[in-house]
């Protein structure tokens, strides 16, 4: 498999025309790339959103779970009796009531790693789940499970995934034999000969430590068991509803038909609601339990401490060969991964990596081992980035040590090993595609922006003054659209192996005219689904985007589905519901032309109407094509039905299955955004307090939607990375029990810890989607961690300190300037 530009590959028709930001505004488009309010905002900004705890449900009874204290025992005895008196408790069940009427939690993990909804005979981490009280309010709820007795027999706790790996270290899972879930050595190219071949060769120890998205809304659910019909109704914010109605309904033992699913708006997610069944699936499991409705809310704590969407906890042995003019050869790289307790996702996490492994640089070559490890920890899940922020703070470690070993400027270094723009689209070593980019004028955007050279200036005069101020320069590519072959092709022979992941839309005019989208997967998350569908039919109709409206189905009349996450939702439902319009808008020519006696190709798409381009007087009004095709079935052309309606389902344009071997992974992620961010910032030496001098960010995300919100998520995901960077671990004890489950020892960025940032959008249109539209939700976290390391890194220069972990506290600047040169962070 050759690296580099790739031919053969088709444009998307609707993309086909869109070449620049130039040809875009040539193009004539009122609404596709216009900044402008969410149409969410009024009933939000009034507080009228409706979230899961808004909902109350006739005859509805509460639930609230007893936690583990213990990272690993077994369960000898659980007395629920005292529970069970007391007033105003419904039903108290344990694992045994699991065990006996449902089926285990599906993953993509390996078959002897079993996780069910409480835990059975044995916990294996702090804060599992082992018994449930349903009762008339979650006071009592609350107040039964302190009285439920549990025996337990502590076994043997293992937290370091190194010492997880030895023979003798207690097993997590007796029957999988060992606490390696998994363990595998990719290999793309000719590494070896090119690490013997290069003039230089950097290494590096790196950890990337556990934390996790903090929604402002936990994960919760309304289970409502129809005995009559037999048919379980469940209200959940979670994501991906329709892609796991089927995983519910076997954990649940029902025929799918008999499961419906009813989205209900998430108040954030960050990754952690993304395939996020076991909430749901516990209350419908809970409701079929008591015969009643029964509401189940994580409190805080559970959802930091026992809910299953860590992000990745990570060991590297890193190695990055390069030349003496710059040239950037091969990677090697060597990972542990601890995964905690389960392992829902299988290894998607790196394949998410692998996609952009080499991130924007020319690199051909590339090693990569990966050892999934079991320990007595929370598991891992989704979290903003999804694996790729924590490869692409690896990668830039290794730039900027190979920068420093030759002595070359970090950014000249970067761009001499850029991908040029005629080299798109650019195939991978892993077998994924880049689709589009101009990366060179990306960086020359960011540096004037920013006024690079006024500080390195301030820089060099600081330093003159005795005071530390840093300057981090780094890129990240932003993969988009994930087609699920990540998560199996890590196997030679996976029990189960989708390659889809697609998104549909319904779209209909109704008799008044009124045009309603209705949307087929959970898609309020938080961000704006309904403004980027309401500019995309205004776009298709010429319409005013506030008089759009965007309902949701629910998983009984859903059409194929997988919601957001993996940055996927603006480009793929942008497909979906251009799909319907295109069909919607063809019927509406024919009855147009019919009834104005004109040439289809005449007409036009004008203010809410359509008429004869260049006749404004031979005019119609949408409403009244819309009357007319519901109303009037003897004025349409005899071969056309009454109404006007369309459902379109649009795919993954462009996945391909990885080959036998796994020497080519396929294309799996491959709308492919790009990012550089500088930050400015001065460091106290004595207090380790960090002040933000300066911050400036610009993306690439192929057409933008809609400037505004892109420019909200790219902040929120920068200050989600600032965090990683430099305040959010999990802290386990030695018993594996969590010292900060509270938000008084989880500390989150606050708004005095943010900086000011400036934020640009350079277009670069993908040629294989409608508009040119890429993903963009996550790019911002991508890069924080790795500009935050270069810039405190490059303030302590006079220190000699090397940051190889993160985060890096205040109490840790202190000590390196305190320690003798070179240290090395913790």
């Amino acid at each position: 498999m050759s690296v580099g530009r790739l031919e053969g590959i088709e444009q998307h028709p609707a993309a086909a025309r869109i070449a620049t930001e130039t040809a875009l505004k040539e193009a004539g488009r009122r609404w596709v790339g216009k900044s402008m309010n969410r149409v969410e905002d009024p009933r939000l900004l009034r507080g009228e959103g409706r979230y899961i705890d808004d909902i109350t449900l006739p005859g509805m009874a509460h639930a609230a779970v007893l936690r583990s204290p213990h990272a690993h025992a077994r369960i000898v005895s659980i007395d629920i009796s005292r529970a069970e008196r007391l007033p105003g408790v419904i039903k108290v069940l344990t694992g045994a009531d699991v065990a006996a009427t449902a089926a285990p939690l599906p993953s993509f993990g390996a078959g002897p790693i079993i996780q069910d909804m409480i835990a059975v005979e044995k916990v294996r981490h702090y804060g599992e789940t082992v018994a449930a009280v349903v009762a008339e309010d979650r006071y009592i709820a609350e107040d039964a499970c302190d009285l439920i007795e549990v025996q337990y027999e502590p076994l043997p706790v293992v937290l370091d995934p190194f010492a997880a790996q030895r023979e003798d270290a207690p097993r997590v899972h007796e029957k999988l034999g060992s606490n390696v879930a998994y363990e595998r050595t990719f290999t793309f190219g000719d590494v070896d000969g090119e690490f013997a071949a290069a003039e230089h060769v950097v290494r590096a120890e790196l950890n990337w430590p556990r934390s996790t998205g903090m929604p402002m809304d936990t994960n919760g659910a309304i289970g409502d068991y129809d005995r009559g019909t037999g048919v379980v109704t469940i209200y959940a914010n979670s994501m991906s509803f329709t892609y796991f109605h089927w995983l519910i309904a076997g954990s649940l033992k029902i025929p799918a038909s008999k499961l419906k699913v009813v989205p209900v708006a998430a108040g954030g997610s960050f990754g952690s609601k993304f395939f996020m069944h076991k909430v749901p699936t516990f209350a419908g499991w809970l409701s079929m339990a008591t015969g009643r409705p029964v509401k189940f809310i994580e409190d805080r704590i559970t959802h930091i401490a026992s809910n299953d969407h860590c992000g990745s906890d990570r060991f590297y042995d890193a190695e990055l060969a390069f030349d003496a003019d710059g040239t950037l050869r091969a990677l090697r790289i060597d990972c542990v991964d601890d995964y905690g307790a389960y392992l829902q996702f299988g290894t998607g996490t790196h394949g998410n990596g692998l996609s952009q492994i080499v991130g924007p640089y020319r690199i051909g070559h590339v090693q990569y081992s990966l050892h999934a490890v079991l320990t007595n920890k929370n598991q891992q899940g989704a979290y903003r980035g999804f694996g790729a922020e924590v490869s692409n703070w690896m990668l830039e470690r290794l730039v900027d040590m190979a920068a420093r070993e030759l002595g070359m400027d970090r950014i000249e270094l970067r761009r001499r090993n850029l991908i040029a723009p005629d080299q798109f689209p650019y195939r991978t070593p892993t077998g994924n595609i880049y689709d589009s980019g101009n990366y060179p004028a990306v960086l020359d955007r960011l540096l004037e922006l920013a006024d690079y050279e006024h500080w390195v200036a301030e820089r060099d005069k600081a330093r003159t003054e005795g005071r530390h101020l840093g300057i981090g320069v780094v890129a990240s590519n932003e993969r988009s659209v994930f087609s699920s072959t990540e998560f199996w092709f890590w196997f030679d022979q996976p029990d189960f192996t989708p390659t889809a992941s697609p998104e549909s839309a319904s779209l209909q005019i109704d008799p008044t005219g009124q045009i309603v989208v209705t949307l087929h997967s959970q898609a309020q998350w938080g961000n704006s689904p309904e403004t980027v569908v309401a500019q995309v039919v205004a776009e298709e109709f010429d319409v005013d985007p506030t008089s759009v409206v965007v309902t949701y189905a629910d998983s009984q009349h859903a059409l194929p589905g997988t919601g957001p996450g993996g940055s996927r939702y603006t480009v793929m439902v942008s497909g979906a519901v251009a799909g319907a319009a295109t069909q919607v808008k063809e019927k509406i020519k024919r009855i147009a032309a019919h009834q104005l006696e004109a040439n289809e190709n005449d007409l036009q798409f004008r203010d809410g109407g359509i008429e004869v381009a260049g006749s404004p007087d031979q005019r119609l009004a949408l409403a009244d094509v819309a009357l007319s095709a519901y109303m009037f079935r003897l004025d349409l052309p005899a071969d056309l039905e009454s109404g006007l309606a369309a459902q379109s389902t649009y795919d993954h344009p462009l996945t391909t299955v990885p080959s036998e071997d796994r020497s080519d992974l396929g294309i799996f992620y491959p709308f492919v955004g790009h990012a550089w961010h500088l930050a400015v910032v001065e460091v106290d030496v004595e207090t380790g307090k960090l002040e933000f001098l300066h911050y400036c960010a610009v993306h690439d995300a192929g057409t933008v939607v809609n400037p505004k919100t892109l420019t909200g998520q790219i902040i929120g995901g920068t200050i989600q990375g600032l965090g990683s960077a430099l305040y959010e671990e999990y802290r386990y004890d030695e018993q594996g029990r969590l010292r900060n489950e509270t938000f008084e020892h989880y500390h989150l960025p606050s708004s005095l810890d943010v900086p000011t940032m400036t934020v640009a959008h350079q277009e670069t249109p993908s040629p294989y989607t409608p508009y040119g539209i890429k993903g963009a939700g996550e790019g911002g976290r991508m890069l924080t961690p790795a500009i935050l390391s270069a810039a405190i890194e490059d303030a302590l220069e006079p220190y000699g300190v090397r940051v190889t972990s993160l985060p890096i506290t205040a109490e840790q600047i202190v000590a390196w300037a305190a320690a003798p040169a070179g240290g090395d962070a913790r």
